[in-house]
């Protein structure tokens, strides 16, 4: 299949698929993708493409891969630093601040 030619071109060249549907050069394929998460959460995908995907390392669920990179990173900055407060302010870990904050908000 072309389309996941291109997606092992993009994942070989960025390190992930997560391929965006809103920048002009990757709209299409970006959409391909979506359309490959959405098919695969109402259980219509093939299971020759799931494999073929999973082949790849395809990020079915990227918020999760996100979410899970991020907890990492605060279980590094712990060590670290012998604190979960990071500060959105942080020049080096604004990232983690911002995530840290959000995740504070949607507890309460």
């Amino acid at each position: 299949n072309e389309t996941f030619d291109q997606l092992c071109a993009f994942k070989a060249q960025n390190g992930h698929s997560n391929v965006s549907k809103y920048v002009t050069q990757t709209k299409f394929l970006g959409q391909w993708v979506v359309n490959q998460r959405v098919f695969y959460k109402r259980n219509t995908l093939t299971s020759d493409r799931i494999q073929q995907l999973d082949s790849i390392g395809f990020e079915w669920d990227p918020r999760e891969v996100s979410w899970n990179e991020h907890f990492d990173q605060l279980c590094t900055f712990k060590t670290q630093n012998g604190h979960s407060n990071v500060s959105t302010l942080d020049t080096h870990n604004t990232s983690l601040g911002n995530w840290v904050r959000d995740q504070r908000a949607s507890y309460k």
